[in-house]
């Protein structure tokens, strides 16, 4: 590989496209990331334009280069991650037809009921998943009936990381994760599904070629380059969805482990050797060869956290970091329990386990006695009620978690660590490096021939931080939380869907 001893990860996020430079030890020497805007035209859309995806690469590469000192031939690939079944259609001119719809985006919920009513069991027996709002097959289904025009001239059906590698390489292809999370991909048979796409008259022919993550799919081209400050013949590795590939980036490559993520939306993942046999969570092929992976999630953590910062932390000359930090030793400085107070963090809806758009968050139990830091403590413990809840559905399984490696933005709090491992009852590490963008840039390095395979990569590169184990008295006081946080929920089930029906999201 000559001097070729660094390699580039490239992440799109919820909020923010982030590039990372990594050396042979699993060091970054340079990273940079660049703001990403959501629009919401409509109440429940979530939609990002997939041009701010390039020209936040093209700003963050060159940036990610400088800081690390490094000249552009010195990079011996690059690979990418986004969130997974995020839609982009390109025309017949390659030219984007309309924004990308996001995970988060719920206007495809009656065509999702739909296909779930008539067609439920079937498409669980091919995709191993069921429909919802967040899948790209109910998403397609929607423009098929609201934006018929954008369908018809449509020419190639991309996913985010992989509309944003063929700006680098004009080649069009995608993994196997990415295709089983379109909803349109035949999990035994590992190819696309002609049924699947027949359910929504979806031409076959729009779906890319199928590979494997670590594949080389060609090079960087003299106007990418030109764009970028990357090498003109750079190779470029195909990489995968973003929980696959922030999952491995931890370190949790052997069966049984997996990752929890306080990010925008919380989840949790683990590895497994083969989808399990129920529907409450999805699943996915792993990028490690031979394994799958179980997710679940809860829709609102980081932003839920955000939201509480903006409406009653905001002000007093603080900025959004030290109104953060202001309300970390808050919850910090609150016992466990919050004094009885419970939170919902249902703001969006909720994914795992009930998979219903029109819930809504609360506050339960607020006394005189509650002040703000009850609030936070709160919603830091809420969260990880609602993480215990997916990882009864994840063991619901029939396989067991024992430790995890936990990300995201929100596992930089300490406090909030140890709620987590509290409540869930298992073992937590944080990596040193949390950002997806350093996994994508280990599969570069393995794509690039660097390492043998996947796991060795990881386990010469990836250190801890933090260890957290979970106090058995703690864990047993909020396991009786949780349930009064659990027959909260179902019972508030009917008079949340009551208030969608007068005033919608």
């Amino acid at each position: 590989m000559g001097n070729k001893h660094y390699f580039i990860g490239i992440d799109i996020g919820a909020g923010s496209l982030t590039t990372t430079v990594i050396d042979l030890q699993g060091q970054v020497v340079g990273s940079a990331s660049a703001e990403l805007t959501t629009h919401s035209p409509h109440a429940g859309w979530s939609e990002q334009d997939p041009h701010d995806w390039w020209h936040a690469l093209c700003g963050t590469a060159r940036q990610a280069l400088a800081q690390g000192s490094l000249a552009a031939d010195q990079i011996g690939a690059v690979a990418l991650s986004a969130g997974a079944h995020t839609p982009v259609l390109v025309d017949a001119a390659g030219q984007v037809i309309r924004p990308a719809i996001l995970w988060s985006d719920t206007r495809s919920r009656l065509e999702a009921a739909e296909l779930k009513e008539n067609h439920g069991s079937e498409i669980f027996g091919i995709a191993r998943n069921v429909p919802a709002p967040t899948w790209t097959q109910p998403q397609l289904l929607w423009l098929a009936r609201h934006e018929p025009d954008a369908l018809a001239r449509t020419k190639r059906l991309y996913v985010a990381k992989d509309w944003l590698r063929a700006q680098l390489t004009d080649t069009w292809e995608t993994d196997h994760t990415e295709a089983a999370g379109t909803l349109l991909y035949d999990v035994q048979r590992r190819q696309w599904s002609d049924r699947l796409c027949a359910m929504i008259g979806l031409d076959p022919a729009l779906l890319p070629p199928l590979v494997a993550v670590t594949d080389v799919v060609g090079q960087v081209t003299t106007a990418a380059a030109a764009a970028t400050g990357l090498a003109v013949g750079t190779p470029v590795v195909c990489g995968s969805s973003d929980t696959s590939i922030e999952t491995y980036g931890a370190g949790a490559v052997a069966l049984g482990t997996g990752a929890v993520k306080l990010a925008t939306a919380a989840t949790i993942t683990m590895v497994n050797a083969e989808p399990g046999p129920t529907a409450s969570v999805i699943h996915y092929p792993f990028c490690v060869p031979d394994h799958w992976y179980a997710i679940g999630a809860t829709n609102s953590c980081a932003s839920a956290h955000r939201w509480l910062r903006d409406t009653f932390f905001s002000g007093n000359g603080m900025t959004g970091a030290q109104a953060f930090q202001a309300m970390d030793r808050d919850a910090a400085s609150v016992p466990a329990g919050a004094g009885g107070l419970l939170f919902h963090p249902y703001l969006q809806g909720e994914r795992t386990p009930y998979w219903d758009p029109l819930l809504r968050g609360d506050f339960l139990g607020i006394t005189f006695a509650h002040e703000r830091r009850h609030f936070v403590r709160a919603l830091y413990e809420g969260v990880a009620f609602s993480l215990y809840d997916v990882l009864q559905a994840l063991e619901a399984q029939g396989k067991a978690m024992t430790e995890a490696r936990i990300i995201g933005g929100g596992s930089h709090s300490a406090t909030w660590r140890q709620i987590v491992a509290d409540v869930l009852g298992i073992s937590i590490a944080m990596p040193r490096i949390t950002d997806a963008s350093f996994g994508a840039a280990l599969v570069a390095a393995v794509g690039a021939g660097a390492f043998p395979d996947l796991p060795t990569a990881a386990e010469r590169t990836v250190a801890f931080v933090a260890h957290h184990e979970p106090d058995p008295r703690q864990h047993q006081r909020y396991l009786d939380m949780h349930a009064i946080y659990r027959d909260a929920a179902r019972a508030l089930f009917d008079i949340n869907h009551r208030l969608s029906a007068i005033s919608p999201r």
